[in-house]
């Protein structure tokens, strides 16, 4: 059980970091960019919130396999 949260945790992760790069390259964020110099803070959650589930998820999943 705990294995097919830490896969369900990467995949999640990898969607936000999909969703997070694509809100990068969005008009809003071009905008947000030309203005203040960075992309739109919804761009940079979504980034950091998919490399920290995917991290989580790929942890659980090699600790999960080397234990089995």
């Amino acid at each position: 059980m705990t294995r097919l949260i830490s896969l369900a945790l990467l995949i999640g992760g990898i969607v936000l970091i999909v969703y997070g790069v694509r809100a990068t390259d969005s008009l809003g964020s071009d905008f947000s960019r030309f203005f203040t110099g960075s992309p739109t803070e919804k761009s940079i959650w979504l980034l950091i919130g998919g490399f920290v589930m995917a991290a989580i998820g790929a942890g659980g999943v090699l600790r999960g396999s080397k234990s089995s």
